[in-house]
């Protein structure tokens, strides 16, 4: 059950507070992963980069850094792109700070959530990076763990 007619309807503040318009991207696959700068998985960020570059035609990634798990993520959206850039090169897409669990659970993260039960996901947010692949229709396909590597065949398979 969708929360809104589509994917393609959600629309969120950017990092640098540009908005983020998801209707911009049908045709092309998108990878939505919820980040923080201080978590032992966050070394994905490169690798998440380096995805970027290699498929950045037909893919979007776009980070959505959280302070959900573990207090790894209380810096500002200010320090969090600055962060991601000096140490990690990040030119992909960064939302602003949302949370991605509890009673304050971002719409979009809800939907995922909901999305995921049907692909028999029932809890799919367990920690920092886990992954969503959504397809060129903006309908998800794959729900990623936290620990799978951005560059692995897990992955990349759906992107070739």
């Amino acid at each position: 059950m969708l929360l809104s007619g589509s994917l393609y309807d959600f629309k969120v503040e950017g990092i640098d507070g540009k908005q983020i318009d998801f209707s911009e991207f049908k045709g092309k696959k998108i990878l939505i992963v919820n980040t923080a700068s201080a978590c032992g998985y966050t070394p994905q960020y490169a690798d998440l980069e380096k995805l970027h570059q290699k498929y950045k035609n037909a893919l979007v990634i776009i980070g959505f850094p959280a302070n959900n798990f573990g207090n790894q993520e209380t810096g500002s959206n200010e320090y969090i792109q600055a962060f991601c850039q000096k140490n990690y090169g990040v030119s992909f897409l960064l939302a602003s700070k949302v949370s991605v669990k509890g009673d304050d659970i971002h719409p979009l993260f809800k939907h995922l959530v909901q999305e995921s039960a049907s692909l028999g996901n029932a809890d799919p947010i367990k920690w920092n990076f886990t992954k969503f692949l959504i397809n060129e229709e903006g309908l998800l396909e794959k729900v990623f763990s936290h620990k799978t590597n951005p560059l692995s065949e897990e992955i990349t398979r759906y992107l070739n």
